[in-house]
């Protein structure tokens, strides 16, 4: 059947015959090179057993380096009708192996496509890309790993640890559900159109037990307020929360005089404890 695919037309001769400009509103920018393609499927680990899950398949580049390096089972979600037509040819050739869902990701619930057990791989749209991985990590016991590109500075903040310029509000939530690695850098050139910024491909394996407890809306509530105003000492920012600033940092052991960026994951998962001990008593992690 990887025959079959390596004989389907290059993948520019795909966006000629099919009209495929991209378009900004969907975020469009496709990956043609082979090589890339092929060591993004590679980095996404063992792929014989369970389902892949790509998003934005566009022409089907990644697709095609999913099926070729040993995907068992790939549901590609793509909302542009046009790449869906686009994509019939590989699908053919593909077999039972590939589903193309004409569907909107943000309205999809991934975490019960397929069997487990589950892994998404995507270049993601670079205009949903925050909140398609938010939305995941609310259900990421689903998921065994996510490797996703995004632009490099998005990259850099998932990743990033206390203390460092690029560490925020994503990097608390990604990295106390997940361990994190940013892989490799992908410059602008790679893609049709170039994009105005270099992108980055990250790496995230779900926790089996998170080391932090704390729940997840708790959590995003408190680094909203904490990041949202940063310079801030935290006794200031906090204010925008419906509790006592100084009664919320007591609660979690945290000096007010402290800014966002010096507080680590444990101490953020503290911070979303307390707060929910305060809204909601009967709150468990």
């Amino acid at each position: 059947m990887t025959d079959f695919i390596g004989a389907l037309p290059p993948l520019r001769d795909v966006i000629a015959t099919h009209e495929l400009a991209a378009r900004k509103t969907l975020g469009q920018h496709f990956l043609l090179d082979l090589n890339l393609t092929e060591k993004i499927a590679r980095a996404a680990g063992p792929l014989s057993e369970g389902t892949v899950i790509e998003i934005g398949p566009g022409p089907g580049g990644l697709t095609r380096a999913l099926l070729q390096t040993g995907a068992s089972r790939v549901i590609a979600i793509e909302r542009d009708k046009r790449c869906v037509e686009a994509l019939a040819d590989l699908r053919h050739a593909a077999g039972n192996r590939l589903e193309i869902l004409e569907a909107d990701a943000l309205k999809i619930d991934t975490a019960k496509l397929g069997a487990p057990p589950r892994r998404i791989v995507a270049n993601l749209p670079y205009n949903i890309g925050t909140p398609l991985l938010l939305n995941w990590l609310t259900n990421a016991s689903s998921f065994v790993s996510m490797t996703l590109m995004f632009q490099r500075e998005v990259a850099d903040r998932i990743v990033a640890g206390s203390g460092e310029s690029a560490y925020g509000r994503l990097s608390v939530i990604a990295n106390w559900r997940c361990k994190t690695r940013k892989l490799f850098n992908v410059p602008a050139r790679a893609f049709t159109p170039s994009p105005n910024v270099d992108s980055a491909v990250v790496s995230l394996e779900p926790f089996e037990t998170l080391p932090y407890l704390a729940e997840q809306s708790a959590l995003e509530r408190v680094t909203a307020a904490a990041f949202g105003q940063r310079r801030k000492m935290l006794r200031g920012a906090l204010k925008t929360l419906p509790v006592a600033p100084l009664e919320l940092l007591a609660a979690a052991n945290i000096e007010p005089t402290k800014r966002a960026e010096n507080i680590d994951i444990a101490g953020f998962a503290a911070l979303a404890r307390a707060y929910s001990g305060l809204t909601d008593p009967d709150a468990t992690p």
